[in-house]
């Protein structure tokens, strides 16, 4: 078989759908955030970033950058090893107590990144737990189906949010043990789960319920611990999944819950045995950041008000947007091509960098840019971004006129 023959193949079936993932060659700029430098045939110019998980600036938070730096410093750059081979350092055990606190959890477990520990706990739980069955939200992220899907346990698709179809569901699987995976924070369309309704369909079957908050830690409650937190329903959840890469400016994911349900993931996980360890700076920045927005409102509130100043501007001006409870604002496109065409002008006329989010991560037909206020953007900022939006889409207005 002639290999190279059949990647390039492939390829140029993904390029001619308009599918094709081209990389902005990006470098941020510490304490200039969201400005960034984009790298492209040799020159350098500036442009502003709509579409970052750090939703919160704090990747350069003086706070998570400086402990990032005297962890580097006392400690080297990496870890050594696995957690079980010289891996474990005491800036691990400090963020999980951390983590732990969080979430009002009597443990926390530290992964390489949320994708492998949402991948990690839900395959070891549904292959662990004899004869169990996972219901899984039909909007699940990528992560949490390849868990299920590596786990081999028995699963059920329930459909989105619907916590009626899942009781229907959860009432059919009878007396076998049951997972209850979902999210709270959808990513992509910005949707929350009802989270009180599912809980209480979990408590009522004895299920087991699994929510991964990765778009809702450090954005959501008087502490940042999540949805869950805000609505006082976190010491109801069995398993409380979450990230440090977005809201907490750092990488890494994690699981909260019991002690027991903690030290048996830690114990039979072989995407956390067999993994090397986070370095200890990142778990120090980690620490940090936690902890900063476990007492700082600021950063929150700033982030809503950019939200809801964005929303309004839009709405205004006419172009279509998901409207949603959360921080997330998908600017519906609805064709791949259009909507590469759309990012690139942006960036290559405005100085605006702002991904398409094209199939498989959303449906064919919702192809959409996704954007993400965060409390440094300016209203500058926002003017400039809605001008550059309401010109393309006058342009696109006129040309289906015109055919």
């Amino acid at each position: 078989m002639d290999f190279d023959a059949h990647f390039k193949s492939r390829l140029e079936t993904l390029k001619a759908e308009g599918n094709y993932r081209v990389f902005a060659d990006l470098e941020r700029r510490c304490g200039n955030f969201p400005r960034a430098d984009n790298h492209k045939n040799g020159a350098r110019r500036d442009v502003t970033v709509w579409c970052s998980n750090d939703y919160l600036g704090m990747g350069q938070h003086p706070d998570v950058v400086n402990a990032m730096v005297e962890a580097v410093q006392s400690c080297g750059t990496g870890a050594g090893g696995t957690r079980n081979i010289g891996g474990t350092n005491h800036h691990h055990i400090l963020l999980e107590a951390e983590l732990a606190d969080l979430h009002g959890k009597e443990a926390a477990l530290l992964f390489t990144s949320g994708y492998v520990s949402n991948w990690a706990a839900l395959s070891t739980l549904g292959s662990g737990i004899p004869h169990a069955v996972i219901l899984s939200d039909e909007k699940n992220h990528a992560s949490m189906i390849e868990g299920i899907r590596h786990s081999r346990a028995d699963k059920v698709v329930w459909r989105h949010n619907d916590w009626r179809d899942l009781d229907r569901k959860l009432h059919a699987v009878g007396d076998r043990p049951k997972i209850v995976a979902f999210e709270s924070v959808y990513s992509m369309d910005g949707d929350i789960s009802p989270i009180r309704e599912i809980v209480e369909v979990c408590e009522a079957h004895g299920a087991l319920s699994y929510i991964d908050e990765v778009h809702a830690v450090g954005m959501y409650g008087p502490r940042g611990g999540g949805v869950t937190e805000r609505e006082g329903l976190a010491d109801r959840i069995d398993l409380i999944e979450g990230t440090l890469g977005k809201a907490y400016g750092c990488v890494g994911g994690y699981i909260t819950g019991s002690a027991a349900l903690v030290d048996f993931v830690r114990s039979f996980a072989s995407g956390f045995i067999f993994t090397t360890a986070l370095p200890p700076a990142v778990a120090a920045a980690a620490t940090a950041s936690i902890k900063h927005l476990k007492a700082s409102q600021a950063e929150r509130l700033a982030q809503r008000d950019r939200v809801a100043r964005l929303r309004a501007r839009l709405t205004a001006e006419g172009i279509p947007h998901l409207e949603n409870d959360s921080h997330i604002i998908p600017v519906m496109i609805g064709d791949p091509v259009k909507c590469r065409m759309i990012s690139d002008i942006l960036m290559d006329d405005w100085g605006v960098y702002v991904q398409p989010i094209n199939y498989p991560t959303v449906p064919k037909g919702t192809e959409r840019l996704r954007i993400t206020p965060g409390p440094l953007h300016t209203d500058a900022d926002i003017d400039h971004l809605v001008t550059a939006l309401t010109s393309l889409w006058r342009q696109c207005a006129l040309a289906r006129a015109v055919a």
